[in-house]
């Protein structure tokens, strides 16, 4: 079946478009209304992303509501870990917490390498049913985190300022970093596989905590494990958004993946000039910016997507932030459906 809204797709191989292709990181949440309440009816965030209809449910939600040109599959980054036998939980006001986390190699012993089906299926029983529940309207996007971002939760134990536990293991014991890794790595691609062979039209790797790393331990322990995942999905297109990342925007550009998220540090006309004309480019606005007067709001989107010419999908330069009032969010949508190039 053709999608009647394809325009994500279309951008990402390079063609030519009647106008550029917006959407949202966690565009399905708190900014709803109508998200709250199908929220308040279960018992946790972990429940809602392990019931297919409900996950399927708020996937689909901005689609309707925000008239955005692709859904994003509603579930967590730290579902991996999870499928790989180290259970999370998801704290009020604290965050992701593991009761127990990897040492040393004993621990990563206990591990095993997630099958997608087998440990993942209510994500991708979610995307069935997003699928079916879409009616072609737009494309679906699947994703995961990237390696060094699982494996920092992994070794940490929780969100930190820092990670110095999870970095520590990079300077002290590098070969047991890297077994670690290896491991998540090849779940993450059986995972991504998964979700492609559910439904997902294209896929996103999050690397949410690139920006603390170094540029050179960033190349060894995090860059080539998002290389190793974009050789192996050759289904779809892949995006890579590494936050915080500015020192490896060149290195970014020879992956083989099909666009470049960026977050709102990093300068477009120099990123351009870094990773070249092949790939397009996701992002940038700064969240805040939707905090802000509606003309500043409105003049920002328009200065930012002119400055990104063509090769451009339409993002903030990280997610939505939950408190924003949600009459902001639908002007942002709107400035960018009415600006033409």
């Amino acid at each position: 079946m053709t999608l009647q809204n394809d325009l994500i797709l279309r951008t990402l191989r390079g063609e030519k478009t009647e106008r550029k292709p917006v959407w949202m990181m966690r565009q399905a949440g708190r900014i709803l209304p109508e998200y709250r309440a199908v929220r308040e009816q279960l018992k946790d965030f972990i429940e809602l992303v392990k019931t297919p209809e409900r996950a399927a449910e708020v996937t689909i939600q901005p689609v309707d509501i925000l008239k955005v040109d692709a859904a994003i599959i509603f579930s967590d980054i730290l579902v991996i870990p999870e499928a790989m036998g180290l259970p999370y939980e998801m704290q009020e006001k604290r965050g992701p917490w593991f009761p127990q986390t990897i040492h040393n190699q004993a621990d990563i012993n206990k591990l095993h390498i997630a099958d997608a089906e087998a440990d993942l299926g209510y994500v991708l029983q979610a995307i069935r049913v997003t699928k079916k529940e879409l009616h072609n309207r737009v494309p679906l996007i699947g994703f995961a985190g990237a390696p060094w971002t699982i494996f920092a939760y992994m070794v940490e134990g929780s969100g930190s300022k820092t990670f110095s536990k999870a970095k520590a293991m990079l300077y002290r014991e590098p070969q047991l970093a890297h077994n670690l890794l290896d491991k998540i790595t090849q779940s993450t691609i059986q995972y991504l596989k998964g979700q492609i062979a559910a439904g997902a039209d294209l896929v996103q790797i999050f690397d949410s905590w690139a920006g603390i790393l170094s540029p050179d331990t960033y190349q060894e322990f995090s860059l080539r494990y998002i290389a190793q995942i974009c050789e192996a999905i050759t289904e779809v297109p892949v995006i890579v958004f590494a936050k915080g990342a500015f020192f490896a925007r060149r290195e970014m550009g020879k992956l083989p993946c099909a666009a470049i998220g960026l977050d709102w540090t990093m300068d477009i006309r120099e990123t351009r000039e870094m990773i070249g004309n092949q790939k397009v480019m996701q992002g940038n606005l700064d969240p805040c910016l939707l905090y802000a007067p509606d003309e500043v709001l409105v003049a920002e989107t328009q200065k930012m997507l002119e400055t990104f010419g063509d090769k451009h999908i339409v993002n903030l330069g990280h997610g939505v932030y939950p408190d924003v009032d949600f009459r902001k969010v639908q002007l942002f949508i709107e400035t960018v459906k009415n600006w033409k190039f």
